[in-house]
């Protein structure tokens, strides 16, 4: 393919610039500018109107010149080198080395935006992976091919929660070993100190050999945080499906990728939609939340755990409302349980796992779950119908029974919700652990047990 030069710009706006008379660009292709100073920056074209093209430079527009700065077009999208020698690594946004060491002797090179997967060679997603964290392996499971976002607001441990699950999380049973695990954790808009602190984190743990991080930081250009998703992603299917390993992706924060996108949409003059993000936000977030899955013919799986932050805790802003549409359930965290000192501060009733029902259960994790999920579940849902009606006639006017649900709910979350950062729950431990508690409601409520199990499993585990 023919390299086409060009000399000079049109204009200069924020993140973009604008070339006029140019013949044969494609969308996407990526583009070298070579500055007046000798440096040389990329960028990729966003925009085809005619002979005219809009650049998107990832590294920033400042002391660009309109007159003297060449522009090289490459024919090819932007790509990343990829190896496994990724593991173990940290990166910026853009897939670069940053931490001191040697840029990685690439196996190959793949577009940042990654192929389609055909829909009729998707496996459905099985088999739960586990967290170690009792609220999510039991109540809303994560199963591998899944993607499962966590809804949480500016001031909850969702951080301190993300290092937990890299930490801890592994395929159920330990299936193919430690080595056919490994996670991708991208981090969009943080600070210097939030970034230090998942590097330092995942060092102390060990985890970090298994963990490949892309770190995109708030003071980094805005460009570079639509990019970080992306170059996360395309790092985990080269592993997945090229290296047969199953991959664990955590993505946060993607409301600051959003707000990325509804800047640089803002620079390009786009009419804005809800919350003056672009129309196209939804296709935006699907092509990355569909990146997940299992294909047939391949070992290996992508599992995603996008997390964002509420603005205000509003559930109905755009970002997480697109992202509820998309991906197949949430987890949101409570406010109001995180003021009460409950860790993690998982509200049970408005979270799912819609792909939960196929991934537990005899063969998965045990021949008991899904009944005991449905009861605790159930059982917590009364908690707090029996708690609204004590604070209008007062706990010592309820019957025996509601007094037993209130004792229930508060140790369902001191001893069942609530756990330390480093305690790492076996599935066994987390099931063992709710019929426990269960043990204490008389035994004619449970009515989402089967009577087999109930003969089994009630009043004979004795955890707490």
């Amino acid at each position: 393919m023919s390299v086409i030069r060009h000399v000079g710009l049109k204009t200069i706006n924020g993140p973009i610039i604008v070339l006029d008379n140019i013949k044969n660009a494609s969308f996407d292709e990526l583009v070298k500018i070579h500055v007046e100073n000798g440096t040389t920056r990329q960028g990729k074209i966003v925009q085809i109107d005619g002979e005219r093209v809009v650049v998107q430079v990832f590294e920033g527009t400042q002391n660009l010149s309109l007159e003297n700065t060449k522009i090289h077009f490459t024919g090819k999208p932007l790509e990343i080198p990829l190896s496994t020698e990724m593991l173990g690594r940290v990166f910026n946004g853009s897939g670069k080395a940053i931490d001191g060491l040697e840029d990685i002797f690439a196996d190959t090179y793949r577009d940042i935006n990654g192929s389609a997967i055909n829909p009729i060679s998707r496996s459905y997603p099985r088999n739960f992976i586990q967290t170690g964290i009792s609220s999510i392996d039991s109540l809303t499971t994560l199963i591998r091919g899944q993607k499962l976002p966590i809804f949480s607001e500016a001031g909850l441990p969702h951080n301190k929660l993300a290092v937990q699950i890299v930490k801890h999380a592994q395929i159920s049973g330990n299936a193919g070993g430690d080595n056919n695990f490994c996670i991708v954790f991208a981090a969009m808009g943080v600070k210097n100190d939030v970034a230090d602190y998942f590097k330092t984190k995942f060092e102390e743990s060990g985890a970090l050999n298994r963990v490949v991080m892309f770190l995109n930081l708030s003071n980094d250009p805005i460009i570079e945080r639509i990019l970080t998703p992306r170059c996360a992603l395309t790092a985990a299917e080269y592993l997945a499906f090229e290296k047969g390993m199953h991959v664990l992706v955590i993505l946060t924060d993607m409301t600051s990728y959003a707000e990325a996108v509804r800047e640089f949409s803002s620079s390009k003059g786009e009419i804005p939609g809800r919350k003056g993000y672009p129309g196209y936000l939804y296709s935006d977030l699907a092509q990355i939340y569909e990146r997940a899955g299992i294909v047939k013919y391949s070992k290996g799986s992508v599992t995603q755990i996008p997390i964002l932050t509420m603005p205000n805790g509003d559930i109905t802003n755009p970002v997480p409302d697109l992202t509820g549409y998309i991906t197949e359930g949430q987890i949101v965290l409570s406010k109001e349980l995180n003021k009460n000192g409950i860790y993690p501060p998982v509200a049970i009733l408005p979270s799912l796992s819609r792909l939960m029902k196929d991934g537990i259960g005899q063969g998965f994790t045990r021949h008991d779950h899904k009944d005991l999920a449905s009861q605790l579940f159930a059982s917590y849902a009364k908690v707090h119908e029996i708690r609204a009606l004590a604070s209008v006639i007062g706990e010592e006017e309820l019957s025996k029974t509601d007094k037993a649900y209130i004792n229930f709910g508060k140790l369902f979350e001191l001893k069942f919700l609530n756990q330390k950062d480093y305690e790492n729950r076996s599935i066994e431990q987390t099931l063992n652990l709710g019929w426990s508690l269960l043990a204490l409601l008389p035994k004619e409520e449970l009515d989402r047990i089967d009577a087999k199990l109930i003969e089994d499993f009630y009043g004979k585990v004795k955890v707490i």
